[in-house]
């Protein structure tokens, strides 16, 4: 079994609620605000680089946002001027490339180590947090490390090791059945189709994508609570329903960005352009959003509001990659 973690963007349970997990928890959806007047001196010509105001590498991004240096906010679309179909996917295409400056190390923030493993976590993150996800899942497959072990598991036995995620009847049945399945109908190995994945029990297309976007190398796009509600925000569609939602992204950006761009949308909203309230005066995109004032737009106020290792906060894996620059969750029971 190889120790070098599997890139994914892990988020989902298809059959335990996938779209309301972990910090997927968030559902609150962006409604149109009139446009926020911004405080003196924070006018920028339209068009200005994030590179310009001090975000243009990630460690510089973090530090700005500590310092009270964020962004500057301008309107990405003139005022009373539709935005055109073609200038909307240069500015989509042009806020992937700042968040890959920002967020380099994006990476998933579920602790694995194969496709199992992977598939396992992401069934266990429906309705709770990555992190106690991360905390719970090696003693998990130090009992059950293979689809055969978890098939023949003892569902009661199961359903105590995952208790402390929540749901964990529903998700101990899911894990036993596709488990089974895996070992029945697939060699005991998970399957690399979209095809068979969906055939599961607990696995729907956004848990077969991040499986096959990130364990198998084929791009998907994953489309959970963050990754809807920001796209939203930067008005790359109006969309609600996920496949819609994603068959729009997917004709905008090339199929090889899908997969790093669902990990930076999601880092970004976990990290800055939040739900409920939104850290705008610390955003190192804000030039490029259209929905600029939706949140805190004081850059003191927004700063308080940054969160894991943009915050100064332990992330949420437990083994998190060599180039995360925030320190590693804590074990269950350590914090």
């Amino acid at each position: 079994m190889s120790k070098s973690p599997v890139r994914a963007q892990a988020k989902g349970a298809d059959g335990v609620s996938e779209g309301s997990n972990s910090a997927m928890g968030e559902q609150a959806i962006s409604r149109p605000t009139k446009a926020t007047k911004r405080p003196s001196g924070e006018s920028v010509k339209q068009g200005r680089s994030v590179k310009s105001a001090g975000f243009g590498k990630p460690a510089k991004a973090a530090a700005a946002a500590k310092s009270g240096k964020p962004a500057k906010a301008a309107a990405a679309v003139k005022p009373g001027k539709p935005e055109s179909h073609l200038a909307m996917v240069r500015r989509a295409r042009r806020i992937n490339r700042e968040l890959a400056e920002i967020y380099p190390y994006a990476h998933p923030e579920l602790d694995f180590r194969n496709p199992f493993e992977l598939l396992v976590a992401t069934v266990l993150s429906a309705q709770t947090t990555d992190l106690r996800v991360n905390q719970t899942t090696p003693a998990l497959f130090a009992a059950y490390p293979t689809p055969e072990d978890m098939a023949a598991a003892v569902p009661e036995e199961l359903e105590e090791l995952i208790r402390p995620t929540g749901f964990f009847r529903a998700k101990a049945k899911s894990l036993i059945g596709l488990s089974a399945s895996i070992r029945d109908n697939f060699g005991g190995e998970v399957p690399g189709r979209l095809a068979d994945l969906v055939t599961l029990p607990g696995v729907g297309r956004k848990t077969a994508n991040v499986v096959l976007g990130n364990a198998f190398g084929v791009p998907g796009i994953t489309v959970d609570t963050h990754f809807g509600r920001l796209v939203r925000r930067w008005k790359w569609t109006e969309q609600e329903d996920p496949e819609k939602v994603e068959a729009e992204i997917a004709a905008i950006f090339p199929k090889s960005e899908w997969t790093m761009l669902s990990h930076r949308v999601v880092f970004h909203g976990r990290r800055i352009c939040h739900a409920r309230r939104p850290a705008c005066g610390a955003c190192p995109i804000a030039p490029l959003c259209p929905s600029y004032g939706e949140g805190e737009t004081d850059p003191e106020k927004a700063r308080k509001l940054l969160k894991y290792e943009m915050g100064g906060q332990p992330g949420q894996r437990l083994s998190p990659p060599p180039d995360y620059p925030g320190r590693p969750a804590p074990a269950l029971g350590a914090g």
